[in-house]
């Protein structure tokens, strides 16, 4: 990572103003031009400022922390972007939704959906100099898991900084109900198959993310670690796609059918059927 690029930039007001305009689009529903038009130097330093910023009004207002997830970990990814390494975002206790449970469409401003191996944590993992093996001891089991990811960005038009900034693009998680030991998987060659509405529209494997979710916790946990930051046990991590992201409409039905780990399914009312 350039340390240039890294470093902050924005003053402190700057930071709060980009933070407010992401917010504000939640509650309006109405996407907001790319940060970094108003702030073309906007570092990825300053694009977690952001992020924090956002978290912490949400935890003022009650919301707890479940997890962490990793984005822009699948090659796939990162071209469908324009981007060139992994982020990551926080996810709220809000954010998870039930398997199968009719999803309100209107939650999102732009949705698209995401077949992901989530990995559920049995011991605390804090990093940094966190390897693969302890990452490893530190999984309880792997779960199927449908991202949905969402832009407060107007049209997906994001560099790094602005999907940083905006919590990793987080929008919400469906969790399957199959935990699978990891000593069970070879999660790089664990595969997918991803259905929207009955038709296959797209294929996958766990190799896909850094050439496996493990590479994509240990990031975490050592990124996390120079922050101060330690993955706790309970919590889930979304280490990242297999696929790269489908749009979503109302009344879509997505099922990510995982080798070895079950199947989820994410179901979004149609217009005006929402509860």
């Amino acid at each position: 990572m350039d340390a240039a690029r890294d470093g902050a930039r924005l003053d402190t007001a700057s930071v709060a103003k980009a933070a407010t305009a992401l917010l504000d689009a939640y509650d309006s529903g109405i996407p907001i031009p790319p940060l970094t038009a108003a702030h073309p130097g906007m570092s990825v330093a300053d694009a977690y400022a952001v992020q924090l910023r956002q978290v912490a009004a949400w935890t003022d207002a009650g919301a707890v922390i479940k997890g962490h997830k990793v984005g822009l970990t699948s090659a796939a990814m990162r071209r469908q972007l324009g981007v060139d390494q992994p982020d990551f975002g926080h996810l709220t206790h809000g954010m998870f939704v039930q398997d199968a449970a009719p999803i309100d469409t209107a939650r999102f401003l732009q949705p698209r959906i995401e077949p992901e191996i989530a990995l559920v944590l049995g011991r605390p993992l804090a990093g940094p100099g966190v390897t693969a093996a302890e990452a490893v001891a530190a999984v309880e089991f792997a779960l199927p898991a449908l991202e949905i990811i969402d832009s407060r960005i107007a049209d997906w038009k994001i560099t790094l900084a602005d999907t940083i900034a905006d919590n990793a693009s987080s929008g919400g998680v469906v969790l399957g109900t199959t935990p699978a030991r990891l000593d069970a998987l070879d999660l790089p060659l664990t595969g997918c198959l991803l259905h929207r509405d009955g038709d296959l529209v797209d294929t996958g494997a766990g190799g896909a993310v850094l050439g496996s979710p493990i590479n994509a916790l240990v990031w975490l946990a050592n990124v996390l670690g120079e922050r101060g930051v330690t993955l706790e046990a309970g919590h889930v991590v979304l280490p990242g796609s297999v696929t790269a992201a489908v749009p979503v409409a109302p009344g879509n039905t997505f099922t990510a059918a995982f080798a070895g780990i079950g199947s989820v399914t994410a179901a979004f009312a149609a217009r005006g059927e929402a509860s």
